[in-house]
């Protein structure tokens, strides 16, 4: 993987941007040492790894806006961080640049349930707006598996889903304000507790912008309270393309349940042997549908579902009588991932969308090519959205099965768009999608997108080397094209 290539004048001016750094953030706010600035090297995604110039640890607003603004002055490039749990290795550092730690953000600043909404700092954990709401009654929709780490700055970088995504929406429909600090330390404030502010939506392009175009520093979220009933049923099925039958049929029926996930064999064995939740053994797919609302309507849909699940051949049903076992279908779901981290000594995980339609057709394709490459792959996903997870099974200490794995990977991700779909849901590009935007962008499409950038970090400092798979410079964008002396459409005005 390829990132820009290190300035070699801007690491042998360490020492002054690190005195110019410390002069904003005392204390032990700015990190040299090569031993602490370990912890720093990668993110979720561990297979690519690399030493900060010097991390930096804000804790207020403005400390961030004069650091942004001193960077910017002395051409530093900036790569901000929140939990470090992103997947696409969107918070990969430079070795010429500054890692901007957000960790120290972490207070609830305001609870507000009469206008149905929580302020906090970015690295409030996702799980952590919940807790702190649970006692009225009170919840964030957004659930990602990760969401007792992740932030929710990180979460508005990614546009982060979940398993009742489905239903309630990704963060993108769940964030009222944000207050960001652009590359300039400008500070900017978007919405508020209102349910929407006239103008472009900039909270909009923001949410899912992958640490490029500023550095959030606050966030107001919706919060819904919490439905009245809850249940969950388990259908199994004698194959992955019954299942993804089932799935498509469901929500062709017109039902939307609060979350419907799938595993495949080898994810359901995994899980069962490390949460016991019950979940069959001899089933070769498993889905979870949860279903919300008042109970005469919950008991009526889990009626329809299982009917539709018997007409797509299920061989297993059970429907939660009680809230801890509602509770425990999920245990399992959510402690997928680290499951197969016991059955394998490393895995690759995986995030791409298609039409729901589509599944049967891609889960038979991703086998194919799990026996063709000889690694395995175990499937976990959000399968009302068709947000797909597929987890790799390689070991690192043999050689090529990393590179095997990546290949297997992005072949994945080129089915999904070959399909109508596209190559990510909620973990972003980063570094691990990056070389394969041109599979579904066309070179005007990721131009336009980059002039976006351009217009709030003109320098390109923010985040370098991430999702563009070519970097220009914004002059470059902005150029005119001349033809035989004349510009295009000459009655323009220019400026």
């Amino acid at each position: 993987m390829k990132m820009p290539v290190p300035d070699s004048g801007v690491i042998a001016r360490r020492r002054e941007i690190v005195e110019a750094l410390r002069a904003i953030v005392p204390g032990e706010g700015v990190i040299v040492d090569e031993n602490e600035l370990r912890a720093y090297e990668c993110d979720g995604l561990t297979a690519y790894r690399q030493l900060p110039m010097v991390a930096v640890l804000p804790s207020t607003v403005e400390q961030v806006s004069q650091v942004l603004k001193t960077c910017k002055a002395m051409g530093v490039k900036v790569v901000p961080r929140g939990a470090g749990t992103s997947l696409s290795g969107g918070a990969l550092p430079l070795a010429d640049g500054v890692l901007l730690g957000m960790g120290k953000f972490k207070r609830i600043l305001d609870i507000d349930y009469a206008n149905r909404c929580v302020t906090v700092q970015p690295g409030v954990t996702n799980l952590g707006i919940s807790n702190a709401v649970a006692h009225e009654g009170f919840y964030y929709a957004p659930d990602p598996s990760s969401q007792i780490a992740c932030t929710i700055g990180g979460n508005i970088a990614e546009n982060s889903g979940g398993v009742h995504c489905l239903k309630y929406g990704l963060t993108t429909n769940n964030v009222l304000g944000l207050e960001m600090v652009l590359m300039d330390g400008t500070i900017l404030r978007l919405g508020g507790k209102h349910l929407d502010a006239g103008g472009y939506d900039l909270m909009g392009i923001v949410t899912g912008s992958e640490g490029l175009l500023g550095v959030v520093t606050e966030v107001t979220v919706r919060i819904l309270k919490k439905p009245a009933t809850a249940r969950a049923v388990l259908l199994g099925f004698p194959t992955s393309e019954q299942g993804g039958d089932c799935v498509a049929a469901i929500i062709a029926a017109g039902i939307i349940p609060g979350g419907m996930e799938m595993m495949d064999r080898p994810a359901i064995h995994a899980a069962e042997a490390f949460v016991h939740a019950g979940y069959p053994l001899d089933v070769e797919a498993l889905l979870i549908v949860e279903l919300d609302g008042p109970a005469a309507e919950v008991d009526h849909l889990i009626d329809r579902v299982e009917a539709i699940a018997r007409d797509k051949g299920a061989c297993y049903a059970r429907v939660s009588k009680s809230e801890e076992e509602r509770l425990a279908f999920w245990a399992g779901r959510k402690a997928a991932f680290p499951a197969v981290g016991r059955i394998s000594p490393d895995y690759y995980c995986m995030d791409g969308t298609i039409p729901r339609k589509a599944l049967p057709l891609v889960l038979q394709r991703m086998q194919e090519m799990s026996d063709r490459c000889g690694l395995r792959v175990a499937n976990v996903f959000h399968a009302g959205d068709g947000n797909l997870h597929p987890l790799i099974l390689y070991d690192a200490n043999k050689p090529g099965e990393l590179e095997a794995a990546e290949e297997f990977g992005n072949n994945i991700l080129r089915l999904c768009v070959e399909v109508g779909g596209v190559l990510t849901g909620e973990h972003g590009v980063g570094v691990e999608k990056r070389d394969l935007m041109t599979d579904q962008f066309d070179e005007a499409d990721l131009q336009q997108q980059q002039r976006l950038k351009c217009a709030f970090d003109p320098d390109g400092l923010l985040n370098p080397g991430k999702v563009f798979p070519t970097l220009h410079r914004c002059a470059e964008l902005g150029r005119l094209h001349v033809h035989q002396g004349e510009l295009r459409f000459p009655d323009i005005p220019r400026f």
